[in-house]
């Protein structure tokens, strides 16, 4: 049976786009319910394999996670999506707390954030233990998706970017450019400064737990230079680049890539915290490169 969405509280649930094409929206507009937590569950009689929270980006509302959200559930991981901590960080830091005392602590627990998300997810994770309480075993590792580079955001231009070029700074893929034009993220929040704490040059090296970063190596609203330099800092950090990625990762084009790249490393992390490899490439045969791929 597919993964089967739920809401707290209840809420009823049921993929490319050239770069400067704009969408027949004029004005997108943010859902109804930005603070609610979305869940999506593992199929029916398989267990459990692990419990993944979802921090969105600035602007982003839980639903914007649907599709990473049921992708993740059909692997057996039950993904919760929270309230963005760009909106409300107590709020966030409340639910995720709620969420992992829930969690089956079997099985890892472990915070996905995105662009504000991201941050604010390392932050929590490099705060003392009897500060934040996801020290000690709680958090088991990190995923974070279009890191911010810095606190303060800025687009090489004096005022924030209109809603298509924003589009074309978040993302290539049809299907969530369209999705995020309904519903789910309001414009120009992308572009808005984040606390400096959230992003102290201290927070990586405080980091203990496993760290995957994913980043768009085409992102501009977040640098890769700027991020490379950022996971250097910490003491086990993995960086995986997306060839022509934007800046929401989670949601690009390559969607299916960053996806199963996540689905390796939670694999992995079941193993132990050491990390050790399960597939291995031996060899590359082919004498040509192969072309950059869509996912669509």
């Amino acid at each position: 049976m597919p993964p089967r969405p739920v809401a707290h509280p209840l809420v009823d649930l049921t993929g490319r786009t050239p770069r400067s094409a704009p969408l027949p929206r004029k004005v997108p507009m943010a859902l109804t319910h930005p603070h609610t937590t979305i869940s999506w569950r593992e199929p029916d009689k398989l267990p459990l394999r692990g419990t993944l929270i979802v921090l969105p980006g600035r602007g982003e509302t839980p639903h914007v996670y649907e599709r990473f959200g049921r992708r993740l559930a059909a692997d057996s991981y039950r993904v919760h999506a929270v309230t963005a901590p760009s909106d409300d960080a107590d709020r966030t830091r409340e639910q995720v707390l709620g969420l992992l005392a829930e969690a089956d602590p079997s099985t890892p627990r472990v915070l996905v954030g995105s662009d504000a998300g991201a941050a604010y997810a390392a932050y929590l994770t490099a705060l003392p233990a009897d500060t934040a309480n996801l020290a000690n075993g709680t958090v088991a590792g990190l995923v974070l998706a279009g890191l911010p580079a810095n606190a303060r955001t800025t687009t090489g231009g004096d005022s924030a970017p209109g809603w298509n070029d924003e589009l074309d700074l978040r993302t290539a893929c049809g299907t969530h450019r369209t999705k995020i034009s309904e519903a789910g993220v309001r414009p120009g929040d992308l572009f808005g400064d984040l606390p400096a704490e959230w992003l102290d040059p201290g927070v990586p090296q405080r980091i203990t737990v496993p760290l995957l970063g994913i980043h768009g190596a085409n992102d501009e609203v977040s640098p890769v230079d700027a991020a490379r330099r950022w996971y250097a800092g910490a003491p086990r950090a993995e960086l995986v680049t997306i060839t022509e990625g934007r800046h929401d990762a989670l949601n690009d084009q390559t969607h299916r890539t960053v996806a199963a790249t996540v689905v390796l490393f939670l694999e992995r992390l079941r193993l132990g915290g050491e990390l050790a490899p399960i597939a291995t490439a031996e060899q590359q045969y082919s004498t040509t490169a192969p072309p950059v791929g869509h996912d669509v």
